[in-house]
């Protein structure tokens, strides 16, 4: 069943026409330092203008990862502005995950615009910037959106018109599959849990257990979890 399942996925045109190949590039490759823990360290970064335009308007998407878990947040945006950042980083990260210790962006006037320097004073976040002409220093956030892009276009219909709609599927599917860089999945390393997906089995009795020393494991595992992932 396992060469039948690899053989059908290898076979998928969509996929062979739009995900490309891989490498290394040649030279020594000095990476930034993983951070001690989840939230603390994230980059940030728009992607686009994607064509076509979306029925929805839509023709960017940003995109934020946590770096040492690989945890990805996306959203598809009409515009690259500054304001558009601001709101992104209020409504769909700090108000939903909290707020993180620094953020690491490009140069781009969206990220350098007076209205982002006081947004992050005020919550507190360090602000840093990647090297000008000089992507590979923001590379994760760059390397994921070659994969989101590769993804979206073999999910999306044949004028591609509605790939907004695909982006929550492709986030999703990203965050709960393991990394290849660390080795874990990204979901669990941030909601310190597994992810239950709609195809998995669930029990038909179901018992609530109480274990008085559950914090003190689930800290012991996430710690466990999080050195792998440095590692």
């Amino acid at each position: 069943m396992i060469d039948d399942i690899r053989n059908y996925v290898k076979s998928c045109l969509p996929c062979l026409q739009n995900n490309h190949l891989r490498q290394k590039p040649p030279g020594a490759i000095k990476p930034i330092k993983p951070p001690e823990g989840v939230w603390q360290l994230l980059t940030m970064d728009f992607s686009g203008p994607i064509t076509p335009t979306t029925k929805n308007r839509n023709e960017y998407i940003i995109a934020l990862t946590d770096v040492l878990s690989k945890f990805v947040i996306t959203k598809a945006v009409h515009d690259c502005t500054a304001t558009t950042a601001a709101r992104f980083v209020t409504e769909e990260v700090i108000l939903k995950y909290g707020t993180p210790e620094c953020i690491l962006t490009d140069n781009g006037t969206h990220f350098t615009a007076t209205m982002m320097t006081e947004l992050f004073k005020k919550i507190g976040v360090t602000h840093l910037y990647s090297t000008s002409y000089h992507p590979m220093t923001n590379g994760q956030i760059e390397r994921f959106n070659a994969t989101l892009n590769a993804k979206i276009a073999a999910l999306s219909n044949e004028k591609r018109t509605n790939w907004d709609e695909q982006l929550p599927f492709v986030t999703f599917n990203y965050n709960t599959n393991i990394h290849t860089t660390t080795g874990q999945i990204p979901f669990e390393l941030m909601h310190d849990r597994s992810p239950i997906l709609p195809f998995d089995q669930q029990q038909p009795l179901i018992t609530l257990s109480q274990d008085p020393e559950h914090r003190l494991k689930l800290n012991q595992y996430l710690s466990t979890l999080t050195e792998q992932a440095k590692i």
